[in-house]
């Protein structure tokens, strides 16, 4: 058994020792493998192609509506319904010619009444002012005391005092706080923010061109911090929340903005954190459609009407010169 034994554990020392040899070999036979060098451009041999970088399809833009484009990124009015086709209504031009909605219900609670002649039947038509030919009253009475803007108004016509203008549906809420969100940004900034504004009371996830304004109550029952989140500072969300304060306790409404004389108006607005004279008359002039407010002070009518007085304008960006107001027989402005 002993002999039998031994010669086992000498065979198997036998083939342990010739796999070694055989691994030996291998390794040897590896090392004398040349290595082949790597090319000096490795952008030159690619083991893959490149894939070609397929351009992602792009969505069609959205296309907004007339409407949609006033209610949701205008600096000023316009009502979540839209505007209704134009109708002949009596128009005043020292009173509010628009149509105003409640901010709550958005109902219609104050408008001209209509004038259920046709123009055409009337004999005399320059005795009836309707908001179908009260702009065009208006015009003429500015080329036949200033000649000098019959070429500006045959070239930039006033859409605003048109029929179709006139027949605006106006939120009065919504257009004084799309006021004081385009208060010293660009356009595009703010048609941003309100639409963030919008969102913030609105479904997320909702289709934006489906977003409704939100009401005074609505907002007030916010933090200011919450308004925040539209991208608003923290002043203008103290403002807006404020106005929306006054209009759910009842100190502004749609009756009084309507009716009242332009200077209760201005006095009543003036006294609201974050709407300065600029913003009361531009709320007036393109949301009340009121045809007895002009914004002197503002510098684009200033610079305006310098061009029209043939004055150089870029002596005003200098700050070599200042501009003075004078408003017989119409708002000039002269250097002094």
């Amino acid at each position: 058994m002993s002999t039998r034994r031994s010669a086992r554990i000498s065979a198997a020392s036998i083939k342990s020792q010739e796999n070694k040899d055989e691994v030996s070999k291998i390794s040897l036979k590896r090392k004398d493998v040349p290595s082949i060098p790597e090319p000096a451009n490795i952008d030159a041999v690619s083991s893959t192609p490149k894939r070609k970088k397929v351009a992602k399809p792009i969505a069609p833009p959205f296309t907004p509506t007339p409407g949609d484009i006033g209610r949701r990124h205008g600096p000023y009015a316009s009502s979540d319904e839209g505007s209704p086709p134009p109708v002949t209504r009596l128009a005043v031009p020292t009173e509010t010619n628009a149509t105003l909605v409640s901010p709550e219900s958005r109902r219609v609670v104050a408008q001209k009444p209509l004038y259920k002649v046709p123009l055409s039947s009337v004999t005399n038509v320059k005795t009836i002012t309707t908001s179908e030919n009260i702009l065009d009253k208006a015009l003429a009475h500015l080329i036949e005391v200033e000649p000098k803007l019959k070429p500006v108004i045959a070239n930039y016509p006033c859409n605003i005092f048109s029929s179709d203008g006139l027949a605006e549906v106006v939120d009065p809420f919504n257009s004084l706080v799309s006021g004081i969100i385009s208060q010293q940004v660009s356009g595009a900034a703010a048609k941003s923010i309100k639409a963030k504004f919008v969102a913030l009371f609105n479904v997320q996830g909702m289709d934006p061109s489906s977003h409704v304004f939100p009401n005074p109550t609505q907002v007030a029952s916010k933090t200011v911090e919450y308004l925040r989140g539209a991208g608003l500072s923290q002043r203008k969300a103290e403002f807006v929340h404020g106005l929306a304060e006054k209009f759910r306790d009842g100190e502004l409404t749609t009756k009084f903005l309507f009716e009242a004389p332009y200077e209760e108006v201005f006095d009543a607005l003036i006294k609201v954190r974050g709407l300065g004279p600029w913003s009361v008359q531009m709320f007036a002039c393109f949301g009340l459609k009121r045809f007895d407010v002009f914004a002197i002070g503002d510098l684009g009518v200033q610079k305006g009407m310098a061009v029209l007085d043939g004055r150089d304008v870029d002596r005003l960006k200098a700050g070599t010169k200042k501009f003075k107001v004078s408003t017989f027989p119409y708002p000039l402005i002269t250097y002094i």
